[in-house]
């Protein structure tokens, strides 16, 4: 199978521009959103003049909506609670406990590539999710993260049918270094998507590793293949493949930025 569009390098070269260096992993546990934003920016801005080298972070939120450049006023939560209005792309999300979040910082190899750099993201989670025993799980061809197709989860029959969101995605990159990433729902509620319109898209869903496979599955247990994955993907190990599985209109297209 082939990637959604050939990368500008050979897809089995790393994307990181100090690919003979090893990642650090950094286990954070549950850090504030906007604590964990800050340290983000001063470890960028340190991996922009060489002072560290590239970095992962693995951390959990409390509760917490945020807004990326793109949100629209409808988009915002009808239930009262804050926002944090972040610089990443994309458009409002939460982020919550059991909710597994990997930020990394890498400086990109050159030509920056900002869609094959997606993409991979995307390929090792679909990998990890993959394994997991979601084996359907792939891509919505005109929208990022990580989807299930339109099926009865096996939790519960009840459950919504429409396509179903499991892994989201949000970047920035300045200077050639990323920032942000990407989060799994592996056993934390979906109560708080209720009140807004999730990434803007109002016509599919949301789901959780543990909704999907009818067992909890927790962020400890899907920690260490999802940085297996993400290194291989990074690396050019893990090639990027086409998953896509539908295709949906992009909910970010023509919109200002606020």
């Amino acid at each position: 199978m082939t990637a959604p569009r050939d990368p500008f390098f050979p897809a089995d070269r790393s994307i990181r521009a100090r690919s003979d260096e090893p990642l650090e992993i950094r286990r954070l546990g549950v850090v504030d959103y906007e604590q964990a934003w800050h340290l983000q920016a001063e470890l960028a801005a340190q991996r922009a003049t060489d002072e560290i080298g590239d970095t992962v972070l693995i951390l959990e939120h409390p509760s917490v909506y945020t807004a990326g450049k793109r949100t629209q006023p409808a988009d915002r939560p009808t239930n009262g609670l804050p926002v944090v209005d972040v610089d990443r792309g994309g458009r409002i999300t939460w982020h919550g406990e059991g909710q597994l979040v990997a930020y990394p910082i890498i400086r990109l190899a050159e030509p920056v590539d900002v869609v094959d750099y997606v993409r991979r993201l995307e390929e090792a989670v679909i990998a990890t999710v993959r394994d997991a025993g979601v084996d359907k799980a792939g891509r919505i061809d005109g929208r990022s993260g990580v989807w299930v197709p339109g099926t009865v989860a096996a939790a519960d029959p009840a459950a919504p049918t429409r396509d179903r969101k499991v892994a989201a995605l949000g970047i920035r990159i300045t200077r050639g270094v990323t920032m942000h990433g990407l989060s799994l729902n592996c056993d934390n509620t979906l109560e708080h998507y209720d009140h807004i319109i999730a990434c803007g898209i109002d016509d599919a869903d949301v789901t959780t590793l543990s909704l999907e496979l009818g067992r909890d599955v927790s962020v400890d247990e899907m920690t260490g293949p999802l940085l297996t994955q993400l290194e291989d993907a990074l690396a050019g190990r893990l090639v990027v493949a086409d998953h896509t599985f539908a295709s949906a209109p992009d909910p970010t297209k023509g919109l200002p930025r606020r």
